[in-house]
C-alpha cells in the first residue's frame, strides 16, 4: 500500500512542506490528501485523522505518523537505502542538530515572517527577537558551506534540508539580503525539480488565510 501524506495549504503550511519534501526528493511514491485550514470544516477533517490535530499526518498501512520530524525520522528508517541522513557519523549529528533546533527554535521567525510562498517583495520590521533568528539561520548556512562545500547543506539532500526549506521561502518572500555565504542554499533549493512542483501547486490555491498575509 503506498503512504499516504496529508497536509495543509502548500502556500502557508511550512510544517507539511518538510514533510513532503522529504518524500519527493527521496523519490518514494505516495498519495497526497490536502486539508485546506482554517476553513469552516478544518476541525472536522483534522478530528478524523486520531492524531495531534495536525498537518501533517503519514499514513503507513494502519500506522498514523504525525509531526514532520518524526515523519522524516520514520522515512529514514523505513528507506535506509534513500540515505535521508548523512552516511558520516560526524556530519550525521551535525544534521541532526541543526534540524532539531529549527524544529524547537526560532519562534520569531515563524510568527513575524509566515511561510507566504505566493508572496513577493513583502516588507516587516526587523525587531531584535527576529534579527537574532536571522543571523542564526545565516550562520548555520554559512557554517555548512564552509565546512561542506556543496550545493546542499550537508553535500547530498538530507532531512536537515527539509527542515530549512521553508525558511528559504521566507527569506525570498521578505526581500531579506543574505551574504554570499548563504545566498547560494535558497538558490540552489529553488533550483529542485521537487520544488518547483510545490510553488507551482501552491500559486494556483486560491484560498487565503489573513494572518499569514503580513508585510503587505
Amino acid at each position: 500500500m503506498r503512504p499516504l501524506l496529508v497536509i495543509g495549504n502548500k502556500n502557508y503550511s511550512s510544517w507539511s512542506l518538510r514533510a513532503w519534501l522529504v518524500l519527493r526528493e527521496a523519490a518514494i511514491e505516495f498519495d497526497e490528501q490536502r486539508i485546506t485550514l482554517d476553513e469552516p470544516g478544518t476541525a472536522e477533517a483534522l478530528d478524523a485523522l486520531g492524531a495531534a490535530r495536525r498537518v501533517p499526518v503519514l499514513k503507513l498501512g494502519e500506522e498514523t505518523i504525525w509531526d514532520s520530524l518524526a515523519i522524516a525520522e520514520t522515512v529514514a528508517e523505513r528507506w535506509p537505502d534513500r540515505r535521508l541522513w548523512p552516511e558520516d557519523a560526524q556530519r550525521r549529528a551535525h544534521a541532526r542538530s541543526i534540524s532539531a533546533e529549527m524544529h524547537s527554535g526560532f519562534a520569531a521567525l515563524r510568527e513575524q515572517m509566515p511561510m507566504n510562498c505566493r508572496a513577493m517583495g513583502r516588507k516587516v520590521t526587523l525587531t531584535d527577537e527576529l534579527s537574532q533568528d536571522l543571523d542564526r539561520v545565516i550562520a548555520i548556512w554559512s557554517d555548512c558551506r564552509h565546512r561542506y562545500n556543496g550545493d546542499w547543506l550537508f553535500g547530498d539532500f538530507s532531512i536537515a534540508d527539509a527542515a530549512y526549506a521553508p525558511v528559504a521561502l521566507r527569506m525570498r518572500t521578505y526581500g531579506i539580503n543574505l551574504p554570499e555565504s548563504a545566498a547560494y542554499y535558497p538558490q540552489r533549493l529553488l533550483q529542485s525539480a521537487a520544488m518547483q512542483e510545490w510553488l507551482a501547486a501552491a500559486e494556483v490555491e486560491i484560498e487565503v488565510i489573513e494572518h499569514d498575509e503580513v508585510g503587505r
